[in-house]
């Protein structure tokens, strides 16, 4: 090699150049770990992976998924043994020795496996005890699911909790610490365990028995990679809703409730880490009530909305019904362990609900929950603000709209000092509703109000008659019935005891001709 000659530095020069490379060092260290934080949410890929039922007759052959285009499924239900509660078994009916044997289950996990496959295993379901339901024993119960663990080599767990499993917060409590300790454990050790929660849901959300499930796994540390919803069996709480507007409706709602449940244990997490950590499981066909059947077209629409949004997981229930029903099966209302009961391809739900996600359980068990600290405090404009930004000293009538932080809010009935964004789990807990965020280019719109004298101010020693206006604090009201003496201020808090009752926007644009 020829060596080139070398200048001599001064002094000065040597000091600059140790601090560029210093402060390249240090800003470079930040990025590394922003880009870390960012990286352990986002890298995963989505995936998808059907349900099956180990226990159904007629058995169903899950390592056969393999050779087409999803070969990840989650095998149900590891459940408490009917004769010894901290042993668990696959339905109440096998040991994990017994299904060796009578469903050379071990060896068709292999066979899945050797040819790309992996599998998860979910505990719990809707027809048995779910370990922590019945194990009363912390450390048993830990043993129970590591057991479970290790015998398949598992580095993802789901817990679908329902029916009274749902309500035993005492079980609810040990199955956190039992699983807290066990993912802490393999992490130390460098092995992955992710933990999903698989949850009952209505259009409006998870039940406030869903929500505290959350809230103690979280309080206890366990890092849940996410909640599954069972976007399915609605009931009555469908209310004429079609199966696919529910299921965007109950992802909605629940991608609010996980945001306020994260924010309540200190964690903030930006909207698309919280899609990140949402997945849907819809019942593929005829659903458990007669009027909820699930479309071909449903699974494409809900597909799409889940790939939009940026949702984590997508299942469905159950890979043994996802075919036509025979001809010889003549009441297709009637739900089928191995049958839809609409008319499709074999594998099309799959196919549909599938599409596009394309990750596995492995490349998605080993992130790892951070909080984003890039979030900024946006301020609110009032010259590209449509509606008067919220104020907590103002009064505001049902139907009333205002800005906060860059969203729209309408106010659902008379409220003040509620702040419109304030973490509520349950609709009914708030007086506002998000309408949605405010739109480059808005300008202000004129509220109609009402100018002072339109009606007299309330007084405590007036008589007021049926049907009689009054302002008070500068708000409409119109009485119920005969008064006097009784303060409008009790209308927000007490609306049915009071004799009045605030006017709504709508009737102050009425009165204006507007």
């Amino acid at each position: 090699m020829i060596q080139e000659k070398t200048r001599r530095l001064s002094p000065w020069r040597v000091m600059l150049a140790v601090f560029i490379v210093v402060t390249a060092c240090v800003g470079s260290f930040y990025g590394f770990q922003w880009w870390k934080s960012e990286q352990s949410q986002a890298s995963h890929k989505p995936w998808f992976a059907s349900y099956v039922d180990v226990t159904s007759t007629p058995t169903f052959a899950f390592e056969q998924l393999s050779k087409g285009d999803h070969k990840d499924v989650m095998l149900s239900f590891i459940v408490s043994s009917t004769s010894k509660d901290c042993v668990p078994s696959w339905g109440g009916s096998f040991t994990l020795d017994r299904a060796g044997d009578s469903l050379d289950l071990d060896r068709r996990i292999a066979r899945l496996k050797q040819q790309g496959g992996k599998i998860a295993i979910s505990f719990g379901g809707l027809k048995n005890k779910e370990l922590a339901n019945s194990c009363n024993d912390v450390t048993s119960l830990k043993s129970a699911y590591k057991a479970v663990i290790d015998r398949y080599d598992l580095d993802t767990i789901d817990l679908d909790i329902e029916q009274g499993n749902l309500t035993d917060t005492a079980a609810s409590e040990r199955r956190a610490v039992a699983l807290a300790e066990l993912q802490a454990e393999r992490r130390t050790a460098g092995k992955s365990l992710a933990v999903w929660l698989t949850l009952p849901v209505s259009p409006t959300g998870l039940t406030e028995a869903g929500t505290n499930i959350v809230s103690q796994m979280l309080a206890k540390k366990v890092d849940i990679a996410g909640v599954n919803v069972m976007t399915m069996d609605y009931g009555q709480s469908l209310n004429g809703l079609s199966m696919i507007e529910a299921a965007k409706k109950a992802l909605t709602a629940t991608h609010h409730q996980l945001g306020v449940v994260y924010q309540r244990v200190g964690i903030y997490l930006n909207d698309a880490t919280l899609w990140s950590k949402i997945g849907a499981t819809p019942m593929i066909g005829q659903n458990d009530f007669d009027n909820e059947v699930f479309m071909l077209d449903d699974a494409v629409q809900l597909n799409k909305f889940a790939r939009e949004k940026g949702m984590a997981r997508m299942s469905m229930w159950s890979a043994n019904r996802d075919i036509t029903c025979g001809s010889n099966y003549t009441t297709t209302k009637v739900v089928s362990d191995s049958c839809s009961g609409v008319k499709e391809d074999a594998g099309a739900f799959a196919n549909a609900l599938g599409s596009g996600f394309n990750g596995s359980f492995a490349l998605s068990a080993g992130v790892v929950t951070n909080a984003d600290t890039n979030s900024k405090q946006v301020k609110d404009d009032p010259a590209t603000s449509p509606y008067p930004i919220w104020s907590e000293d103002s009064t505001y009538l049902q139907g009333t709209k205002v800005v906060w932080l860059h969203n729209v809010y309408e106010s659902k009935w008379w409220t003040q000092g509620n702040q419109p964004d304030n973490p509520v789990l349950q609709e009914w807990e708030t007086p506002w509703k998000l309408v949605g965020p405010v739109l480059p280019g808005e300008k202000p719109v004129q509220q109609a109000t009402l100018p002072e004298g339109t009606y007299p101010e309330w007084s405590g020693s007036t008589e007021y008659d049926t049907g009689q206006r009054i302002l008070f604090q500068g708000a409409p009201y119109q009485a119920k019935w005969w008064n006097k003496g009784q303060s409008p201020a009790a209308a927000s808090s007490n609306p049915d005891s009071s004799p009045w009752v605030p006017l709504t926007q709508a009737q102050i644009n009425e009165i204006k001709g507007e």
